[in-house]
């Protein structure tokens, strides 16, 4: 039945034209509405609208995209944030912590779910240390190359971390126990220059200083 009041009826033709998830709010004759609008989502014959799930996984008797119950898992958390585009960033982390690093099929994923552009997801991922686009090593060195840090011997440091370790920015050792990662800022400038080691800041530091560091990490787990 064609709901009566104008402003409704005004939502309702809006609706398949959307092309992102839009926040309507709208009174009909006895409640509030208040729904997410999805592309082609049509109305009930009560006149109501009705949000219709965003992830495959999320629909019952619907078989989920990939084979892994870790993608179940990031599934209740992107449904626990109602598949808000902001919450990119605590679907990222969960990401991270399933699957260990953020493949190009995860990143790919999350921004179908949270309706987001591939740049903008990849541009998040690279922006943060924490995240990582390849499997990490046992132990991970993360060297700040921000101007503080910059100015006072990071450039150094990094040289000498990548001798050390015999890979660039990015990359893990070929036995899997060291990864080196870079950053733009830490946050922690007035330690500079500051490094992270495995979850631990150090700051104040120089290439010998660091050189050691490293070298406690043979024979050692994380």
């Amino acid at each position: 039945m064609p709901a009566r009041d104008p402003a409704v009826r005004r939502h309702a033709r809006l609706a398949p034209r959307v092309g992102n998830p839009a926040l309507a709010r709208a009174f009909d004759s006895n409640h509030l509405i208040s729904a997410w609008i999805l592309p082609n989502s049509g109305w009930h014959r009560s006149g109501r609208l009705t949000p219709r799930p965003m992830s495959p996984a999320a629909t019952p008797g619907v078989p989920h995209p990939f084979a892994d119950a870790r993608f179940e898992a990031l599934d209740a958390t992107m449904k626990r944030h109602r598949f808000q585009p902001d919450s990119l960033l605590e679907v990222l982390h969960t990401a991270q912590e399933l699957f260990g690093y953020l493949d190009t099929r995860c990143l790919t994923y999350v921004g179908r779910c949270l309706k987001l552009p591939p740049s903008r997801v990849y541009g998040v991922a690279t922006f943060y240390h924490f995240f990582s686009l390849k499997p990490a090593g046992d132990h991970t060195c993360v060297v700040c190359t921000g101007t503080a840090c910059y100015v006072k011997g990071a450039s150094a440091i990094l040289s000498a971390v990548e001798k050390a370790l015999g890979v660039s920015p990015g990359e893990t050792t070929a036995d899997g126990k060291a990864s080196l990662v870079i950053t733009s800022c830490l946050g922690a400038c007035g330690m500079a220059p500051a490094l992270v080691f495995d979850n631990d800041v150090a700051g104040k530091l120089t290439p010998p200083s660091v050189l050691a560091r490293l070298a406690g990490w043979s024979g050692h787990e994380r």
